[in-house]
């Protein structure tokens, strides 16, 4: 009865320590907020309990004692000093459910307050996403449209598209990819997109806009964040695309039963800042297509192979008149068939075809 007597009083020095640092909390928080705070109401009931179970064990303790040293059974009488704390427990009984119940809604609260957050933290990447490569693109009289975005395993990367007029025949198409995953690409890339929209708009030739960008994304001082990207002006009138590519994979053109690349004609944004950009200037007739897509897509890996930018030209050499829609999920799909592993870049695809 001595050994369980003294379990009964060392449990209660802990409930005791335990009652005493929620005591100093409460008098701490119900400075701050007033002592009908819901806060400092709830340390405070967690505090009585606490006390509560100290004072059931000293009252075991106590009991165990006398009647370990005592061999009269009258003695034996001291465990009911047990229904003290009992009776407490039966007193207080609603107040102890009211604190139950306070905690249970300030558990809910702070669920709610997580769930508010977690969406939060999903809908931001998805409102990044939405503005660098958006599932709606305009509608533009004269070409077909269509594109797919595939994210990688980070939360926000750096692949971007974008098309707009820039005059009553020419429209502009751009796709870019930014090193990298996390917030500083996605930023790096969202200025990238727009500024490009204005200097594209100001100068005629995509290359003096791209060199325009260079400097500017330069003088920044993060060398550390290289950019591809491919900027294609489709002029109606004169049945013409000209491009500038700085640093980017490829884009693919059918054009006259063939499908010819569109070459980089300049380095990675940043990796120059005195970098030197040139245009190329190719047919474009009705029927005629225009891929463009990120290195996700062509670094897709079975090994050490990579998909390829030859296989993507193929399957665009398959069926240069397959609907623009299904062509880009085709591509998507033969990456990930080709691929051992799930694909972790990001992949964007631009596909546009002239009426």
């Amino acid at each position: 009865m001595l050994l369980v007597g003294a379990a009964c009083l060392a449990a209660a020095v802990v409930w005791g320590r335990s009652a005493l640092r929620l005591e100093r909390a409460w008098r701490r928080i119900s400075t701050s907020e007033g002592e009908d705070g819901q806060g400092a109401r709830v340390v405070n009931l967690a505090y009585r309990k606490e006390i509560h179970t100290c004072l059931l064990y000293l009252t075991f303790a106590a009991g165990t004692a006398i009647s370990a040293l005592s061999e009269s059974p009258a003695f034996d009488m001291a465990l009911l000093l047990v229904l003290l704390p009992v009776g407490i427990s039966v007193r207080y009984g609603r107040r102890i459910m009211a604190g139950a119940r306070l905690t249970e809604e300030r558990w809910l609260v702070e669920r709610r307050a997580l769930e508010v957050l977690d969406q939060q933290s999903q809908l931001t990447p998805m409102r990044w996403s939405a503005r660098l490569a958006p599932d709606d693109l305009p509608s533009i009289a004269g070409f077909e449209i269509a594109q797919v975005y595939e994210p990688g395993s980070g939360a926000m990367a750096g692949d971007f598209y974008d098309l707009f007029p820039t005059g009553a025949d020419r429209l502009v198409a751009v796709i870019g990819d930014v090193g990298g995953h996390g917030i500083e690409p996605s930023i790096t890339a969202f200025q990238v997109k727009y500024l490009l929209r204005v200097f594209l708009r100001q100068y005629r030739d995509p290359a003096q806009a791209i060199e325009e960008l260079n400097v500017v994304m330069s003088a920044q001082g993060r060398p550390d964040e290289l950019v591809s990207l491919c900027a294609v002006v489709f002029d109606q009138a004169a049945g013409t695309l000209r491009f500038g590519s700085a640093g980017h994979p490829p884009a693919w053109v059918w054009h006259d039963g063939e499908v010819r690349p569109l070459r980089a004609t300049g380095p990675l944004l940043t990796l120059d800042p005195k970098g030197r950009y040139f245009s190329r200037e190719v047919p474009l007739d009705p029927g005629d297509v225009l891929l463009l897509y990120t290195d996700g897509l062509s670094e897709a890996r079975a090994g050490n192979e990579l998909f390829g930018e030859e296989r993507i030209a193929q399957i665009l050499r398959r069926d240069p008149g397959e609907d623009l829609a299904s062509l880009c999920k085709n591509l998507l799909e033969a990456a990930r068939d080709f691929a051992l592993a799930p694909l972790n870049d990001d992949i964007a695809i631009l596909a546009i075809r002239r009426s």
